[in-house]
């Protein structure tokens, strides 16, 4: 798998800017197939920081209902994969260099 395919986008919420904050980590939306290896690869190469560990996991899909005029409408959001990366002591990803 190519390296640029691997991370999809960073996830910013408020739970994942606290852990960048104190613990030095950044969640990221990443590739299904790609494994811990390509991810920390990925980071290291994209951002310039070293990487010291990287734990995943698999979000489950969610059902999702609405009603609307034309009826009720069941669906469901897709699972993705999410990777923690944490960096070394000292370094840090500035996510909002690109916005």
């Amino acid at each position: 798998m190519k390296l640029s395919q691997v991370l999809i986008k960073p996830i910013l919420t408020e739970k994942a800017n606290a852990q960048q904050e104190k613990l030095r980590k950044y969640a990221f939306r990443v590739d299904r197939k790609a494994n811990k290896l390509e991810i920390k690869k990925a980071i290291e190469e994209f951002y310039g920081v070293s990487v010291v560990e990287v734990n995943t996991s698999v979000v489950p899909g969610k059902n999702k209902a609405r009603y609307t005029k034309t009826g009720f409408i069941q669906g469901m959001k897709g699972a993705y994969k999410k990777a923690l990366v944490t960096v070394a002591e000292g370094e840090s990803i500035d996510l909002y260099s690109n916005i």
